[in-house]
């Protein structure tokens, strides 16, 4: 079975797909803003990042923050979806798939989240509320982000969305009529309804932030999975809730 699925790996649109993801990456590294200078920035302001020709995202504009962002969706979140996608192809030795059409659907989702995600960063960094690297100002604001997050972790839409997720099979027979596209896009919408919160806590770490995109990557990639996933989402969101409050506390 394991090598019936590494050769599967190997296929062209495989190497095609971890392309992508490499790809995403490698942009994201080489934009990102190093964590010495992110403290820099908290220590002697919005002068001193200006004077190092920080591009802020008003003058990055919403194109660019929104390829940032798309960037960011494809780099974490495909990696989350590679057990739907292998048990789709698991499905084409029977029928016809199309394997392309399928994650182009699940990336027009993420591609959706992208465009709302810069609208909001645009948004709050005009109002004052973001730093120019994308991190929430306000210690209550972030506190409350925090707490938010963790309590989605414990609602009946997440837990809806996770049981999809982690039985990708069931998922795909439910609405295999309806065509790779649509299968992807249904796809892409029960991946958002896993992870939304827990991409916006980018507000709180920082947006284009590696250690924070590494991190939540790996949590999201974890709390999909059909066995490990179940222990991890409950107590994620308990030190979700616990951070948020102790950051609260803080701030009084």
């Amino acid at each position: 079975m394991f090598a019936e699925t590494v050769r599967h790996l190997r296929s062209p649109h495989w190497i095609a797909l971890f392309a992508l993801v490499l790809f995403s990456w490698a942009v994201l590294y080489v934009s990102s803003v190093p964590a010495d200078l992110r403290a820099a920035g908290r220590v002697f302001g919005a002068d001193f990042l200006s004077s190092l020709c920080v591009v802020t995202p008003d003058a990055a504009g919403f194109l660019r923050m929104t390829a940032m962002w798309g960037l960011m969706s494809m780099a974490m979140m495909l990696p989350t979806a590679v057990h739907a996608f292998a048990t789709y192809e698991d499905l084409g030795q029977a029928v016809s798939t199309d394997f392309a059409r399928l994650v182009a659907g699940f990336l027009a989702v993420w591609a959706g989240f992208s465009l709302a995600a810069s609208a909001a960063q645009i948004a709050l960094f005009d109002v004052g509320l973001l730093s120019p690297f994308g991190e929430i100002r306000s210690t209550g604001l972030s506190a409350a982000v925090l707490i938010a997050a963790g309590l989605y972790q414990f609602t009946q839409l997440k837990s809806s969305c996770l049981a999809k997720c982690r039985t990708p099979l069931m998922f795909f027979m439910a609405h295999w009529q309806e065509g790779p596209w649509r299968n992807g896009l249904r796809l892409g919408a029960v991946c958002l309804g896993c992870c939304w919160a827990l991409m916006a806590l980018a507000f709180v770490g920082g947006a284009m932030s590696l250690a924070f995109m590494g991190l939540a990557t790996f949590l999201m990639v974890v709390e999909k999975l059909p066995t490990l996933g179940r222990h991890v989402t409950g107590p994620l969101g308990i030190a979700l809730i616990a951070t948020g409050t102790f950051v609260a506390i803080n701030a009084l």
